[in-house]
């Protein structure tokens, strides 16, 4: 029987491994992140800030690039490559021929730095579980289904650091927490490091402190007056590498959290009912063809099919490059059926996270994570609600991929356990779940020409 399980976790782990790496370097291969989300506008962060490097670090402003409210830390990779672009060819158009190159370099960089998020990940997970073992199948099977991580890490976004950073916060809390909170130099200044990089990412990571402050004045802790203080000292000290940034949107923009859309007073009738709950059309085009337009402005259905699928068309095709993106005709049949299997997938997942927040939740971290993941949700519709558009562009998953993967690792510690109390349970799901990854292969894939560039 030794012999059996083996083989089994050891094949399947196998496949899934190779089958990151494989989607990895096609993609860096086939997809150009001047295609992805506002690329042009992300592009010209990296031109503006390119510009005074080596030098300076000068932020963009509002004129340069309308993403000047995003944190800078996702754009110092794809801004040092085109400074050492331009010192290293010749050209009489710098900004334009060194594009290909910068956003190369950083599809490589950010798709190692998902290899590492990965085994960070593992690592904890390995923590929790005590597992004798570091590849948790779980785990690497649910995070290899989410179709919108290869999406957005083939793009130039802030999203990616948020979880490597997100990872190595995870591991911290657990590491700090099994040290009662201790106040270790070491250890604040480690995790202060990591909220300060976190908060330089994106603006989605400070949905990832509100649960610190949440479980410090109503959580139930053995060392309260330790924890309290461990977070004072380490969140002072990320505040204190960070909030320069804020601190210069606020004196040139009049507000720390400014943003490119106009912002008008919130009220829950900023967007219309199907908005919150999906009618009977926007069910049925879930499963039968998930694609722009038909889900128009709807936060449930929407997320779902970015998640799962490709729903604004950025990966599969593009309202821009209908002719040189492939099966453009077939994507949306295609796609219904991915919702569909899916939907097991999603199932599993709020089943095995409802299984880890009642079994284990006298752990720390995983109160944090399931704190987290409902900040995160919350957060983002309560955003979405207070910047309305018309046809939904800024309901993306990939805004809030952090939420995702919270799920997924939240779900992996009770899904890992069920091998030792259900062996053929556990075998079981892991064989449809390989099916589904098969299935949905496609949709983990760029569908452009290998090497095109618009």
């Amino acid at each position: 029987m030794k012999t059996v399980k083996f083989n089994f976790q050891f094949i399947v782990t196998s496949f899934f491994v190779l089958s990151t790496f494989y989607i990895l370097i096609y993609n860096i291969l086939h997809y150009a992140p001047i295609l992805g989300y506002d690329g042009e506008a992300h592009f010209s962060y990296v031109n503006s800030l390119a510009r005074y490097l080596p030098r300076q670090l000068r932020l963009p402003s509002s004129d340069e690039t309308r993403e000047f409210f995003s944190p800078p830390l996702g754009y110092l990779v794809p801004a040092v490559s085109q400074v050492v672009c331009r010192n290293l060819i010749n050209s009489s158009n710098f900004l334009v021929d060194c594009q290909p190159i910068f956003g190369k370099s950083t599809q490589v960089f950010q798709s190692l730095l998902y290899v590492f998020t990965i085994n960070i990940n593992l690592v904890t997970l390995k923590k929790i579980t005590n597992s004798k073992t570091l590849f948790n199948l779980p785990y690497l099977i649910l995070v290899s289904l989410l179709a919108v991580n290869y999406r957005t890490i083939s793009m130039v976004r802030g999203e990616p650091y948020i979880l490597f950073f997100l990872s190595l916060f995870m591991l911290a809390i657990l590491k700090v927490e099994r040290g009662n909170f201790g106040i270790q130099p070491k250890n604040i200044l480690l995790t202060g490091l990591i909220i300060g990089c976190l908060a330089l990412s994106r603006q989605w990571a400070f949905f990832l402190f509100i649960p610190i402050l949440v479980i410090a004045f109503f959580g139930k802790l053995d060392s309260k007056s330790a924890h309290f203080k461990f977070w004072v000292f380490s969140s002072g000290f990320g505040a204190l590498l960070s909030s320069w940034f804020y601190i210069s949107l606020y004196l040139n923009y009049g507000s720390f959290t400014t943003f490119n859309l106009s912002k008008p007073k919130f009220s829950f009738s900023n967007q219309s009912f199907e908005f919150y709950i999906p009618n009977f059309d926007q069910i049925k085009y879930l499963f039968t063809k998930p694609i722009r337009p038909y889900l128009e402005n709807q936060f449930i259905t929407t997320l779902y099919a970015d998640t799962w699928g490709d729903y604004w068309g950025y990966f599969s095709f593009t309202s821009r490059f209908l002719q040189i993106g492939r099966n453009q005709l077939e994507i949306g049949d295609y796609f219904a059926r991915v919702n569909v299997l899916s939907l097991i997938t999603t199932g599993i997942i709020c089943f095995f996270c409802y299984k880890t927040y009642t079994n284990f939740k006298n752990i720390y971290l995983i109160k944090y994570i399931f704190l987290a993941m409902l900040c995160s949700i919350l957060g983002f519709l309560l955003w979405v609600i207070s910047f309305p558009v018309a046809n939904g562009g800024t309901i993306k998953s990939s805004y809030i991929i952090q939420f995702f993967n919270l799920a997924v690792f939240s779900a992996s510690v009770s899904f890992y356990k069920l091998q030792f109390v259900n062996r053929r349970l556990y075998i079981f799901l892991i064989s449809v779940l390989t099916v589904i990854f098969i299935h949905n292969f496609q949709t983990f894939l760029s569908h452009f020409p290998i090497n095109y560039y618009p």
